[in-house]
């Protein structure tokens, strides 16, 4: 899940930021991989890739350039060393941040849940979870462990404070760290999607209810709600004297304030937007079988010209080409960009043979694949087409990655699934 102002658990209906949706796509689009723009690889921790996404530095040169300049007052004498430490501060608050996602992830992983990766990022950090918690408890205490564990850092850097002199670096790096940890663990508990709050009161209203999908339904709306609390509450909190010279401290006037506050209030807004989308999504994700979405095919010869072989396949009322052995084998797909490419005059002439693919791993599927196992698949072997069996192995058609596409984004948009072909 999410951490820092907004950190989130970005699985394919369990998104706390983003709620990152799975785009099947050939060649490669589809869920992202670790390493498909999740920006620079720091390690692996329990086998999960931890990444640093490139607006983390962005941030963190932010928070070195105003925690050094408040760093002047609050030790004077300290120079141009002052820079150094606020860098130190930056690296050693996205380490709490990361500290939080791996809560998130340990949880996870102990629930029997697959972690794709932990990306550090703006706003804060997201643990990439790639399925959904089986029931309300799990997912309460999925999200629960999170700020918990900010809390306990919170705690452990208030503790340090109290054993170093105020007005020292070690007394001002342990009271900054305590109260960023502080604000992270609160902000997050918040109950409204895409934070943590919002999952736990999404497994409170799922327990209730029955139903995931009426808990996510009052969560988003309630994430929705909060955004705009956000904007407008924040900057009136801020310079109404309820945080009492606040100026002295952080330095920050009322036109960022404005600004931070329409940050949060975005990433909270499309966060909650995204989550209930992907809940939707998943109601209907079965719906996206190989069956329903398969081209019927004709088997041909690798020797029949291309005209020959598209004669055989509109007179069956087809739409893809299956190369097959003498014995009948499938052998190859023709793929539907090389039949385009031949000019008709050409095709008498144009084997299929020499337009055919082999049939690679993995681009062989059975009939009874749907859903988010289907998704995963193609998300593992990417391809422009997928010859799709019976579970006995004769040739039921072909699946071309576009038409899959077409039904993803019909499904988010509501539209259902589509007909069979």
């Amino acid at each position: 899940m999410p951490s820092p102002l907004v950190h989130g658990d970005e699985n394919t209906g369990q998104g706390d930021t983003v709620g990152e949706a799975d785009r099947p796509g050939a060649g490669g689009s589809g869920k992202k991989r670790p390493g498909g723009g999740g920006g620079i690889l720091m390690g692996r921790i329990f086998k999960v890739p931890v990444y640093v996404a490139p607006s983390w530095f962005l941030v963190a040169a932010l928070i070195t350039w105003f925690f050094g300049n408040q760093l002047e007052r609050i030790i004077p004498g300290i120079g141009g060393t002052r820079y150094l430490v606020a860098l130190f501060f930056a690296v050693a608050f996205y380490a709490s941040v990361l500290v939080h996602e791996l809560a998130h992830t340990v949880a996870a992983l102990r629930f029997g849940l697959p972690v794709r990766r932990i990306q550090l990022q703006f706003f804060g950090g997201v643990s990439e979870i790639e399925k959904d918690s089986p029931t309300p408890g799990r997912e309460f205490v999925l999200a629960f462990v999170g700020p918990l564990l900010s809390l306990v850092l919170a705690g452990v850097f208030w503790l340090g404070m109290l054993a170093t002199e105020v007005g020292t670096v070690p007394g001002v790096l342990f009271a900054g760290l305590m109260l960023s940890n502080l604000i992270v663990a609160v902000f997050n508990l918040l109950p409204g999607m895409p934070l943590d709050g919002g999952r736990m009161l999404r497994a409170v209203v799922w327990k209730i209810s029955g139903r995931p999908m009426t808990g996510t339904v009052v969560a988003a709306w309630a994430g929705r709600a909060l955004a705009v609390a956000v904007l407008v509450g924040f900057p009136l909190v801020t310079h109404t004297g309820i945080v009492v010279e606040r100026q002295s401290y952080t330095g920050v006037d009322s036109l960022t304030d404005g600004l931070l506050a329409a940050v949060l209030a975005a990433i909270i807004w499309t966060g909650a937007g995204n989550s209930l989308r992907m809940a939707r999504l998943r109601e209907r994700l079965p719906g996206l079988t190989a069956t329903a979405l398969t081209r019927r095919a004709v088997p041909v010869p690798a020797d029949a010209p291309l005209s020959e072989a598209l004669r055989r396949a509109n007179d069956a009322g087809a739409r893809a080409l299956v190369v097959v052995e003498p014995d009948g084998t499938p052998s190859a797909l023709v793929k539907e960009s090389a039949i385009a490419a031949v000019p008709d005059h050409r095709r008498p002439w144009e084997p299929v043979g020499g337009l055919a693919q082999e049939i690679a791993e993995g681009t062989r599927i059975r009939t009874d694949l749907g859903g988010e196992a289907l998704l995963t698949h193609l998300r593992d072997h990417p391809a422009s087409e997928y010859l799709v069996v019976e579970p006995t192995g004769e040739v039921y058609g072909v699946l071309a990655t576009s038409d899959v596409e077409r039904a993803f984004v019909a499904a988010m948009s509501g539209e259902g699934r589509p007909p069979r072909r």
